[in-house]
């Protein structure tokens, strides 16, 4: 993938509210073409807010988030909302990966990836299911394009999920912690695939969970907590030389939590 199919996101002083709770604050972010950013810090700190805010599927009330250099969800910074088909347009080009697997049960894996190659882009039913089969070998699924989802792992079930994604050919991928649902021991297989997503220039969103993870695949990392971006460096800079005590506090709760 090149830098011309992969997209930038610029977000300027974004600030979110539900009601009188400021859960955004003043948010200034460039997420580069073909760039991974992971977004790390503690729970409630506003990281899938943010990651939310990136397509509009949350209303942000000041500021703008720009794809391209086109407002995404505002007909112009500050604006009134665009409409429905337009707002559709703009999401065709990027895709999300959530929590839940969000599968249809009583569809194979193939049929998953497919349906939406059908329903969004038009593309016939034959062409949709070879894309969809593709999609699933790229994600190491190649021999499950039969299988329903209750025959598959949880690891498998998202990684269904993530060729359903990476079926729409998005120049933009947004995951909101993809592999909190998982047992333990099924997060690799999850985190392998989208590394190797990464190292192909997709233009990537993380929020995470997985210090280990952020560090070896993130080109920058964006620390939020209490709703306020407090730094964005790279991997290096947060992990091992982390300039701000509420980063070193996270950082030692994190390593202590995880400590066996």
């Amino acid at each position: 993938m090149t830098s011309e199919n992969a997209s930038s996101v610029e977000i300027t002083a974004l600030g979110k509210y539900y009601n009188s709770f400021h859960a955004l604050k003043n948010i200034n972010l460039s997420i580069p073409a073909g760039k991974v950013t992971c977004l790390i810090g503690p729970s409630g700190s506003g990281k899938s807010t943010l990651l939310r805010c990136i397509n509009f599927l949350e209303e942000y009330q000041e500021g703008a988030v720009e794809i391209d250099g086109q407002v995404i969800g505002l007909e112009s910074v500050g604006g009134r909302k665009m409409s429905a088909r337009r707002l559709r347009e703009m999401r065709r080009s990027i895709g999300m990966v959530f929590q839940q697997f969000n599968l249809w049960p009583h569809m194979t894996a193939q049929q998953n990836v497919a349906e939406a190659l059908v329903q969004v882009q038009g593309l016939s039913k034959a062409e949709a299911a070879r894309k969809a089969a593709a999609a699933l070998q790229k994600v190491g699924l190649g021999d499950k394009t039969e299988s329903f989802p209750n025959r598959l792992s949880g690891g498998q079930q998202q990684r269904v999920a993530i060729a359903r994604a990476v079926a729409m050919e998005p120049k933009l991928m947004l995951f909101d912690e993809p592999t909190s649902a998982l047992d333990p021991e099924l997060v690799g297989e999850v985190l392998t695939v989208i590394k190797d997503l990464a190292s192909e220039g997709m233009t990537m969103v993380i929020v995470t969970h997985e210090m280990g993870f952020a560090a070896h695949v993130a080109d920058q990392v964006a620390f939020l907590e209490a709703g306020e971006l407090v730094s964005c460096a790279p991997p290096a800079e947060i992990f091992r030389n982390p300039s701000d005590a509420r980063i070193k506090a996270f950082l030692e709760t994190y390593h202590a939590r995880n400590q066996f």
